[in-house]
C-alpha cells in the first residue's frame, strides 16, 4: 500500500505541511545493488504502553557486531520501504531495529491516532524500544519525521504531548543521523528545541527537498533548521546533495515513478556510515575521512559545526 504525503501539520497538525517535505568514486561503494535489496528482516512485536502492541523489524549485521541503530521512518510510511537504506547500514555491521509507528498506513489502528496522538504514540514506541537495547550506546537515526524522532532522543526539544511526562532524550543516544527533518515550527517543535540538541548529528537534506505544496525552490533550506540552531563545536554535520528530494526519487520512504537517485543515496548511505564508525564507535580514521569530504561546493556539500 503507498503511503500518504508526509507528516503532522503546522498549528492545524495534518500531516501535509510539516515534513512535506566531487566525491564521485570515492563513495560510491554502496551504490551497487540498491535497487534490488533482497535480505528480508525479522519482525518482533514489543508490548508498549497500555498493552499496545508494537511492532520491530529487525535487520540483523553482517559479520561482526558494531552497534546498534533505531531507525524511525517518515509519516505514512514502514520500516520496509527504506531496505536500500537500512540493508547497507546492517551489511556495515549495524543491528537495525526500526518500529512500525501508528501513523502508517500499513498500520491497522492508524485510524485511532489523529493529529499529535500519532507523536505521542512514536515517543512511547522509541521509549519501548529502547529500554529492550540494555544499557550500551546506540545511535538514533530517522527520516522526515522520524528524523525529528530521532533528533529528540538526542536532545531536540519538541512539544511534549499531553498527559506524557519525562523527558526525550534518551541519554545512551550517542549521536543521531536525521535524514529531511522538518523545518522549526513553533506548533511542534521551534527553533529553541533544537537549539537543545545534545549530541554529534548528521543532518541531511537535498536541493530538491522541497516541502509538499512549497512555490519557493529554496525552500528545502528549512530541512537544516535543526543544524542552523545547535550549537556550534558538538560535531554537528550537514549535508547536501545536489538533485535530491524528499525520498531519493522513490528509493526510500514511497514508491515515486522516478527517476531513482542511487547514486546520491549511495553517497549518503557512506557519509552516514563514517559518521556512525567515527561517533558511536569512537573510529578516529572514519572521522579525519569523514572531514575530508568537508566542502561547501559541488554535488556533495558537507559541513560541519
Amino acid at each position: 500500500m503507498k503511503p500518504k504525503a508526509d507528516v503532522v501539520h503546522s498549528v492545524s497538525l495534518s500531516r501535509r505541511a510539516v515534513l512535506g517535505g566531487a566525491i564521485g568514486v570515492a563513495l560510491a561503494g554502496s551504490v551497487e545493488g540498491l535497487a534490488a535489496v533482497a535480505a528480508e528482516p525479522e519482525k518482533r512485536v514489543l508490548a508498549g504502553p497500555g498493552g499496545r502492541e508494537i511492532a520491530v523489524w529487525r535487520w540483523a549485521p553482517a559479520g561482526k557486531l558494531r552497534g546498534t541503530v533505531s531507525f524511525s521512518h517518515g509519516a505514512a510510511s514502514a520500516p520496509w520501504k527504506y531496505a536500500r537504506l537500512l540493508q547497507p547500514w546492517a551489511d556495515a555491521g549495524y543491528e537495525i531495529l526500526a518500529p512500525l509507528h501508528v501513523d502508517s498506513t500499513d498500520h491497522p489502528r492508524t485510524a485511532e491516532f489523529a493529529g499529535l496522538a500519532s507523536w505521542r504514540a512514536r515517543i512511547e514506541d522509541m521509549r519501548t524500544l529502547a529500554a529492550t537495547i540494555g544499557s550500551a550506546r546506540f545511535i538514533a537515526a530517522g527520516h522526515s519525521y522520524g528524523a525529528l524522532t530521532a533528533l529528540t532522543m538526542g536532545g531536540a526539544e519538541a512539544v511534549m504531548p499531553e498527559g506524557l511526562g519525562g523527558i526525550q532524550r534518551e541519554p545512551r543516544v550517542a549521536a543521531v543521523v536525521a535524514f529531511s527533518p522538518p523545518g522549526a515550527i513553533e506548533a511542534l517543535i521551534p527553533a529553541s528545541g533544537y537549539a537543545r540538541l545534545a549530541v554529534p548529528a548528521l543532518i541531511q537534506t537535498g536541493d530538491k527537498d522541497v516541502p509538499i505544496g512549497g512555490t519557493d525552490p529554496a525552500g528545502w533550506r528549512g530541512h537544516l533548521d535543526a543544524y542552523e540552531a545547535a550549537r556550534a563545536g558538538g560535531d554537528r554535520y550537514a549535508l547536501v546533495l545536489d538533485g535530491v528530494d524528499h525520498y531519493f526519487g522513490g528509493l526510500i520512504c514511497r514508491e515515486l515513478p522516478g527517476p531513482p537517485q542511487t547514486a546520491q543515496l549511495g553517497q549518503a548511505i557512506d557519509l552516514s556510515t563514517l559518521f556512525m564508525r567515527g561517533f558511536l564507535n569512537r573510529d578516529s580514521a572514519s572521522r579525519r575521512k569523514l572531514d575530508s569530504y568537508l566542502g561547501e561546493a559541488g554535488p556533495v556539500r558537507l559541513t560541519r559545526k
